[in-house]
C-alpha cells in the first residue's frame, strides 16, 4: 500500500526564532513537506497562491496583515489550506472558529503538539466538507480551550452550562470546567438557540441538561439541572425558559 504523500507546509511567522523552531520541528515529521517560510501576512498570502500549500503553520501577532486577516484570506479560496494557528496567545481561540482552523498551539510549540495537528489537518484535507466549497456557518460547534501548554478541544455540544466569570467563562463539562477568555454576550450570540438557553445574566445552560423548574414560592424560580445544581432563572428570562415546558 502506498503511504500518503507529505502534506505541502507553510510556515508564518514574524519571529526568526519562532520560524527556525518550526522548521526544525517540520524536519522530525516525515508527514509534513516544507514548501516555504514566510514572515509577515502579506508574503503569506503572495506564497500561497504560488506554492498552493495542504498546510499552513500560522503565527497570530503579526504587522500589517495578521493571522486572522490571513487565515481569513486563504478559507475564502477554491482550494483553502487546512491552518493550524501557532501563537503566544490563548484569547484568539473563538475566532479560529471564524476561519475552519484545525489547531491551535499555543507556543513554544512541542513536537506532540504538532505531530496532534497534522493528523488532524490530513483528517480534515480527506473530508467530503473541506474538499466541497460551502460557507461555514457562524454557529459554535466547538471550543478550544487552554490546558496547561496545549489548547484542548471541546465539542460544543458535551457542555453542561457557562457561566460568566469577569472576562471570563468557565465551561462545566461533566465533572470538569475550563475557563475561556470571552464575553457571555458574545458567546451567546454565536451558540446555537436550539441548543442552549440563557436562564441568567451570568449563566448559559443547554437546553437538554435541564432536570425541571422548580418555583419557592417567593416568585423565584430555579432550573434544576441534570446533576442535581439549581441555577436561579433571571426575571428577564423567565419567559422563555418557562417555554420550556410549554408554559
Amino acid at each position: 500500500m502506498n503511504a500518503e504523500p507529505a502534506l505541502r507546509t507553510l510556515i508564518v511567522d514574524d519571529e526568526p526564532l519562532a520560524i527556525e523552531r518550526l522548521v526544525m520541528l517540520c524536519a522530525h515529521v516525515p508527514s509534513l513537506s516544507l514548501v516555504g517560510t514566510a514572515s509577515d501576512g502579506e508574503i503569506a498570502l503572495r506564497l500561497a497562491k504560488a506554492l498552493s500549500p495542504d498546510l499552513v503553520l500560522l503565527d497570530i501577532a503579526m504587522p500589517e496583515v495578521d493571522g486572522m486577516g490571513v487565515a481569513k484570506s486563504l478559507s475564502a479560496g477554491e482550494q483553502p489550506p487546512a491552518i493550524v494557528f501557532c501563537t503566544a496567545f490563548d484569547g484568539f481561540a473563538l475566532a479560529a472558529f471564524d476561519v475552519a482552523a484545525v489547531d491551535y498551539l499555543l507556543k513554544p510549540v512541542t513536537s506532540e503538539g504538532l505531530v496532534r495537528a497534522v493528523a488532524r489537518a490530513r483528517r480534515k484535507i480527506g473530508s467530503p466538507e473541506h474538499r466541497a466549497t460551502t460557507t461555514q456557518s457562524d454557529r459554535i460547534e466547538e471550543f478550544w480551550v487552554p490546558y496547561r501548554s496545549e489548547m484542548v478541544r471541546i465539542a460544543a455540544i458535551d457542555v453542561d452550562r457557562i457561566d460568566a466569570m469577569r472576562d471570563y467563562m468557565s465551561l462545566q463539562v461533566g465533572s470538569r470546567s475550563f475557563l475561556l477568555h470571552q464575553t457571555l454576550g458574545d458567546l451567546e450570540r454565536r451558540l446555537d438557540p436550539a441548543r442552549f438557553i440563557r436562564v441568567h445574566r451570568s449563566t448559559i445552560v443547554r437546553r437538554d441538561f435541564i432536570a425541571k423548574l422548580r418555583h419557592d414560592g417567593l416568585g423565584i424560580w430555579y432550573a434544576i439541572l441534570a446533576n442535581g445544581a439549581d441555577v436561579r432563572i433571571g426575571r428577564s428570562y423567565l419567559a422563555t425558559v418557562k417555554a420550556l415546558a410549554g408554559r
